[in-house]
């Protein structure tokens, strides 16, 4: 049996439109409303699950689901850096800033690496590959999406930086044979 995994950024928050290291707050009045649009245009899902933050939360509630919350879809802990624009950063902290983009075991702002992140999803990953629970959506954050590709693809850390991953951009995946392969890549939660 194939797996299935979409795994959706959570719609615009005010952190990523300033680029600034999320905190947990709410989706955009505009972002409820793209969400909103999505209605009926993804695929059907035998389970739907969401990071806890409030992000994910709306954005499920916006798309009409219900979702389970599922703890390791949270987006990577930022520790000190919470709240603070990237520029904020590199200006505050510049070689921290700097050591955090070339070394994927850096944590200068005190939380989780790179490499712990890419870890914790491919644990998850591979939780659901082994279910074989059929078609699931996980509503989460850009960075969980990012690491579910690296890890999914085995591609080294550092691949991480170079992909993009706007709100409400979905990747699809699916397994079997104990591997993930990336079915597609679509903006906006287009459709299957």
């Amino acid at each position: 049996m194939t797996a299935r995994l979409d795994l959706i950024a959570h719609g615009a928050s005010g952190a990523t439109r300033a680029a600034r290291f999320p905190e947990d707050e709410p989706l955009e009045p505009s972002a409820i409303a793209a969400t909103a649009a999505l209605r009926g245009r993804l695929r059907r899902y035998d389970r739907v699950l969401t990071s806890p933050a409030r992000a994910a939360v709306e954005t499920a509630e916006a798309l009409g689901l219900y979702a389970e919350i599922e703890p390791a879809l949270g987006d990577c802990d930022y520790a000190r850096w919470r709240g603070l624009t990237l520029a904020d950063v590199a200006a505050r902290d510049a070689d921290g800033f700097a050591k955090w983009l070339s070394d994927p075991d850096a944590t200068p702002h005190g939380g989780e690496s790179l490499t712990a992140l890419i870890g914790r999803v491919g644990v998850l990953l591979s939780g659901m590959l082994a279910s074989k629970k059929g078609a699931t959506l996980a509503i989460t954050h850009a960075s969980i999406v990012r690491a579910a590709i690296v890890s999914a693809l085995g591609a080294g850390p550092m691949a991480f930086w170079r992909i993009d991953v706007a709100p409400l951009s979905i990747a699809r995946l699916s397994g079997r044979e104990g591997r993930w392969n990336i079915a597609s890549l679509g903006p906006r939660g287009a459709p299957p």
